[in-house]
């Protein structure tokens, strides 16, 4: 890892400068007080009391500060994980979903061991720019609700924040200016008593710290059977969103994180959340967003301090926290969905040099989060897609060319490209077999086997030509293919 990205992120280093200390506390504050509606709505979408999410923050983000593997990366309650366990709270209760989410953190564990991290690299630029996209898209909605059927106030007042969070660096960053329009503005709430939707009116603040706890749940096969399926979407939705978010931190940052380490840390975070009485969470983009690209944090001290924030914030200053009025939080995370958004990616001179498969891979990411608000589906969708569009095009690539004839008895073809499922399949079809003469030599000296269904494909061809009394020899192949083939030739269990 380059020097300075060690320097970067180094919570000595951070300690041993004031001016990066002072970065660092005001960037946990200001994410803390941005956790705090988004942990009571999401407590609200998984039908749970919002303790359960402001806890769940807390301990989360703490805990991962310690062993998560992406410095400065904010991990709580989350909106796609609250989606995931309203099911079982709704029907089963709150200590099933608790046994949900520790489960969730030993299965995040153990696929991070087993390197499920290391599947990040199949992810295309493509569908991370639709990931980057649709979370813009999705922050902006998810504040259309306070925007909705409240007193006409509100709109000034989030038009004054964006206007102070937009002109404010311009002239000085000593203090973000998130802060300072979340201060300027609850200030002018209480002092004119303006009569706004605040904090106070998501849920009621808890007034006591967490406590440990085990679910009161039977500890047999059936309760297994009830909580392993949302146990294991817990797993794999909460890995998927925080590593991608720790790669999307990672080009933010240009620095690299340990991808392997994040996994693992997620899953004891899910652990010692569940414990605690939490509904459990993964890497919260936005706050991240707020974190690193807005604050400018860069090590693991912000992070840490958004959860003691938090749980300082809502235990005991409460009262306090409650006046906060809705449109000063909106404002910053307009502002977190405008810098988000990959404005190049929709630029119309990029659409018209990029190519129309990689746009198709972007708008599908997008569309499908969009519609599911689960980013996790969106970028399946997405990765299936550029799957499916590689395949396509690069059978495409693949020929067979009538080279020579030697004799009047001999006809020699050349097959080049890649051969797999995709392109082989056509592969049987490119031979003359009634026209050919007594002898057929196939060279594959400029192509490749990758699969079974290549092997197979030659042997149809070879038994065509077999079946019309004709000899057809497969020549050049290189030392893998010719390894490939002799091990599953004949033994595929079709002729055709």
């Amino acid at each position: 890892m380059p020097a300075t990205a060690v320097e970067d992120t180094s919570v000595l280093g951070a300690l041993r400068s004031p001016k990066r200390l002072k970065t660092e506390i005001l960037a946990g504050l200001v994410v803390a007080l941005a956790l705090i509606p988004e942990a009571i709505s999401f407590s609200i979408i998984a039908g749970v009391d919002p303790r359960v999410g402001l806890f769940a923050s807390f301990t989360m983000a703490v805990t991962i500060s310690i062993v998560g593997g992406r410095p400065a990366m904010i991990s709580a309650a989350t909106g796609a994980i609250a989606l995931v366990v309203a099911p079982l709270a709704r029907e089963y209760g709150l200590d099933y979903l608790i046994a949900a989410v520790i489960l969730g953190g030993i299965l995040q564990v153990a696929l991070s061991v087993l390197g499920v991290a290391k599947l990040m690299r199949f992810i295309p630029r493509s569908v991370m720019i639709g990931f980057v996209n649709a979370l813009a898209i999705l922050i902006f909605t998810s504040q259309l609700p306070y925007l909705m059927g409240v007193p006409w106030l509100v709109y000034p007042m989030v038009a004054v924040g964006l206007v102070i969070m937009f002109f404010l660096p311009k002239l000085t960053s000593i203090v973000p200016a998130p802060l300072i329009a979340i201060v300027l503005l609850t200030a002018a709430t209480i002092v004119f008593a303006l009569g706004v939707p605040d904090v106070g009116d998501e849920g009621e603040l808890p007034s006591s710290l967490p406590a440990f706890l085990i679910p009161d749940v039977p500890f047999t096969f059936e309760t297994l059977s009830i909580i392993a399926p949302f146990a294991l979407a817990i797993a794999l939705v909460g890995l998927l969103e925080s590593l991608m978010t720790a790669k999307l931190v990672d080009d933010i940052t240009d620095s690299h994180s340990n991808k392997t380490r994040e996994g693992w840390g997620q899953g004891v975070a899910n652990l010692v959340t569940g414990f605690t009485g939490g509904m459990g969470g993964c890497a919260m983009i936005g706050q991240t967003m707020i974190n690193v690209k807005v604050s400018g944090a860069r090590t693991r001290i912000s992070t840490f301090l958004a959860g003691v924030f938090l749980l300082i914030l809502v235990v005991g200053l409460g009262d306090i926290v409650a006046l906060i009025p809705m449109a000063a939080l909106v404002a910053v995370m307009i502002m977190v969905s405008v810098g988000t958004l990959d404005w190049h990616s929709i630029n119309p001179k990029t659409l018209r040099r990029m190519p129309k498969s990689e746009t198709l891979v972007m708008v599908a990411t997008v569309a499908v989060t969009v519609i599911t608000h689960n980013l996790a589906y969106g970028v399946v969708v997405g990765v299936i897609t550029a799957m499916v569009l590689f395949a396509r095009r690069v059978a495409h690539l693949t020929e067979v060319v009538d080279v020579a004839h030697p004799d009047e008895d001999t006809r020699v073809y050349a097959v080049k490209g890649e051969l797999f499922f995709a392109s082989s399949n056509d592969l049987v079809y490119q031979f003359d077999y009634v026209g050919d003469p007594k002898n057929v030599v196939i060279d594959m000296s400029e192509s490749h086997i990758w699969d079974a269904s290549t092997v197979a494909t030659l042997d149809a061809i070879t038994t065509k030509y077999a079946a019309k009394g004709k000899t057809a020899t497969i020549v050049g192949l290189n030392a893998p293919s010719t390894e490939r083939r002799d091990r599953l030739s004949g033994n595929l269990g079709a002729d055709h």
